[in-house]
């Protein structure tokens, strides 16, 4: 099992599949990554090899920001948004979708659990 950018990869995945683990790596940038290494997408991550792993490495650290420096990036977006006071840093605010869903019904993954209206009995 090979450990890529501190995460350790998934047994018996296609390449282009293990290397979405890592945060920050989508199937395009997998793709890419393959591509410039001359590795097959169907390539299986149990045989990949350790100069494989360190030309991975390589590639991640040159040219990609991944795991906790994308992560810190994702953040201060968000916080740079929510500073603006503009529309999408107020629904990040409030805790509500940032991209046009309805809230009326649905969207319960960004209100959290209904609350009951009037449940109460005297």
């Amino acid at each position: 099992m090979a450990r890529i950018a501190g995460v350790d990869l998934p047994k018996n995945k296609h390449m282009e599949i293990a290397l979405t683990y890592i945060f920050g790596i989508g199937r395009t940038t997998a793709r890419k990554i393959l591509d410039e290494l001359g590795l097959s997408y169907t390539f299986n991550s149990d045989e990949l090899s350790d100069d494989d792993a360190v030309r991975i490495r390589k590639i991640l650290d040159e040219g990609y920001s991944v795991e906790g420096d994308r992560r810190r990036e994702v953040a201060l977006d968000i916080k740079r948004l929510m500073d603006l006071g503009c529309y999408r840093g107020i629904r990040h605010r409030r805790g509500l979708p940032c991209r046009g869903q309805r809230t009326k019904t649905n969207a319960r993954t960004r209100k959290g659990p209904r609350r009951a209206a009037g449940a109460r009995k005297k």
